[in-house]
């Protein structure tokens, strides 16, 4: 399928797109050929150097479909990017060409009851601040949502805060349609709904051009930021399961973190005393009353409890998921992470999970450290985990992902830009007709994509 012809003839392509804002200083377009693929010791020396000729910067559709159709022309490898905030290289470009930043088309086209309608390039903290204006919210955000855009999110996320609650961004329901440009030899639009936005959706931009989502929303609630604490780290898994289990409470987000991890989150070391572990909470107030209870159970305490504003103070949120790794990086620099989904046993829904939650956690000890998100994965609450790793070498790291695999633990590895070797594992051969369809020349994002590059 590759045909793209190297060097391209990008002076040609300049001229061709009067109008349309381009970014040729060499700073500037290595910036926006990067993401936080720096978090994987084995990814950064990989893409190291991989950067495109040019960024272009639509304002609107029109112009994506300008940029496509010149693009095919031409035969320039095109790299969608939002704001960079993935962590796979999902934007770094391989082969050079074109970076098409879709920042820009930041308009919100309607916000009605439970559904919204987005332009690619709308910050999701942006499109959830204009939503609570109608009582309602984004399902799901990344710990990224300050400045993360909603088709970035799309095309590279698969879920977050408030996946403990509606599940990940692929199951159905949670994503309602999307719109694309083609890199045919006429390049088009399609909608896409209902179940075919799977042809795209978390392909790395490799199947089309999102210029638009649709999104489900769900009922705002007043949410509490809350810290507990607790002497042994299984009792603060066992309280976090039993809070993901307990369906009548309202939550959004349950992380918890064994020691040291809490000991990166300097904001928050007041509240948590050296050698505790911790559960970070977000939890709507009605439920708060029930709360003490759950956590006494469990001997737990609470050190710190307070009313989300968004905006304004110290951000929980912002210690969670993802960003966990980031603040535990600026500390120690040699920490990386994996990415883990716990099976469930099918009779007690979750006892096989925490057995091996516990025995990864005794097993490894502070080499990997154990940070749980619980996450609803087939209307089960089940955790998911983060944990932080002392990398050494990449030969101890395959080692150890190896080692999980064979304990039945899921593992979407970080350390990789290929999407089989990531979460996926495999193409769907939808999306492998899909691509032959709308990108007949290969020049989306290419090399991302093993059985792709064979196509």
């Amino acid at each position: 399928m590759t045909t793209y012809i190297k060097p391209y003839d990008i002076e040609a392509l300049i001229n061709s797109l009067p109008g349309i804002e381009v970014i040729t200083d060499s700073s500037q377009v290595a910036k926006l050929s990067q993401d936080y693929h720096s978090f994987s010791p084995v990814l950064a020396p990989k893409l190291a150097g991989k950067v495109g000729d040019i960024v272009l910067r639509p304002a609107n559709e029109q112009e994506v479909l300008k940029i496509a159709a010149t693009c095919v022309k031409y035969r320039v490898p095109i790299t969608v990017r939002g704001a960079g905030t993935g962590n796979y290289g999902q934007c770094v470009p391989l082969h050079g060409g074109v970076i098409l930043d879709m920042t820009r088309m930041q308009e919100i086209c309607w916000i009605k009851p439970g559904v919204a309608r987005v332009e690619a390039g709308v910050k999701l903290a942006a499109l959830d601040k204009k939503a609570r204006e109608i009582g309602w919210e984004m399902r799901m955000v990344p710990s990224t949502y300050r400045t993360a855009t909603i088709a970035g999110f799309v095309a590279g996320g698969s879920g977050g805060i408030g996946s403990i609650q509606y599940g990940l961004l692929g199951d159905r329901g949670n994503l309602l349609a999307l719109k694309v440009v083609t890199l045919e030899d006429e390049p088009r639009f399609i909608e896409l709904r209902g179940d075919d936005v799977q042809k795209v959706n978390h392909a790395w931009g490799i199947n089309g051009i999102i210029t638009e989502v649709e999104i489900p929303l769900g009922p705002t609630y007043p949410w509490a930021e809350v810290i507990v604490t607790f002497a042994e780290f299984m009792a603060a898994a066992r309280f976090g399961q039993a809070l993901a289990d307990a369906d009548g409470m309202i939550k959004k987000e349950i992380a918890v973190f064994a020691s040291p991890i809490p000991q990166y989150f300097t904001p928050l070391r007041q509240y948590i005393p050296d050698g505790t572990h911790a559960a970070l909470l977000l939890i709507a107030e009605p439920s708060l009353e029930l709360l003490p209870g759950l956590v006494q159970q469990h001997g737990g305490k609470i050190t710190y409890q307070k009313v989300q504003e968004p905006g304004k103070g110290v951000n929980l949120l912002e210690f969670t998921w993802n960003h966990t790794t980031l603040h535990a990086r600026s500390v120690d620099s040699s920490i990386t992470y994996l990415q883990s989904i716990f099976p469930a046993d099918l009779e007690t829904r979750h006892g096989a999970s925490l057995q091996l939650v516990e025995h990864m956690y005794r097993y490894y000890g502070d080499e990997v450290m154990m940070h749980l998100e619980f996450i609803r994965v087939n209307g089960a609450a089940i955790p998911a985990a983060l944990q932080l790793l002392r990398y050494t070498t990449e030969e101890r790291l395959n080692e150890i992902i190896r080692h999980h695999e064979e304990q039945g633990i899921f593992i979407a590895n970080p350390h990789t830009y290929i999407i089989e070797d990531g979460g996926r594992k495999v193409i769907d051969p939808e999306q492998l007709k899909f691509k032959k369809m709308v990108d007949p020349y290969g020049l989306m994002n290419p090399g991302k994509s093993r059985e792709i590059g064979r196509v």
